[in-house]
């Protein structure tokens, strides 16, 4: 039987960090993807609650919020395009905070924030904006990691000089 770490060679801290951050989120993301998708028509009912959509639309909307955080998990889980991957899940955890920081300011009681679909039903807080705002910072932070030659995202490369 061959040594687990031979075969994968040793890794270091950053590489152990971007993995778990890398399993971490899809596993995330996979769970509250499964959670909505188990029932569909209850989680349209519970974005009808945030008042931000034409009822018409929210079949779709519901729908497409279930594929994305599906597939952006397997991409995660995948691990081949590891920092697109992060910088859409920045985008999409970014639109969550945003939203459900406009939904508390607009003084809307909101029962089940709809993170897991109707299954952990669990009011809309500030706790929620939290945790929307930590999965910014971790797909941020799996981003920095992922980037190919570690530069800054917004750095111009020296042959560019």
């Amino acid at each position: 039987m061959l040594n687990f770490f031979h075969t994968i060679g040793p890794l270091t801290g950053s590489e152990i960090l971007k993995r778990l951050l890398q399993y971490s989120i899809a596993s995330i993301l996979l769970a509250t993807g499964i959670g909505k998708l188990l029932d569909v028509p209850g989680f349209i009912e519970v974005i009808k609650t945030y008042q931000v959509f034409p009822h018409w639309t929210l079949p779709f909307i519901a729908t497409m919020m279930v594929l994305i955080e599906l597939k952006l998990s397997e991409v995660l889980f995948r691990g081949k395009k590891l920092f697109e991957a992060a910088l859409f899940s920045i985008g999409l955890h970014s639109i969550f905070t945003i939203w459900s920081t406009i939904a508390l300011l607009r003084g809307l009681e909101i029962l089940n924030c709809g993170c897991f679909g109707i299954f952990w039903a669990r009011p809309l807080t500030w706790l929620t904006v939290f945790e929307d705002i930590i999965m910014v910072g971790a797909s941020y932070l799996l981003a920095r990691l992922a980037h190919k030659d570690n530069r800054p995202f917004n750095s111009i490369p020296e042959s560019r000089l």
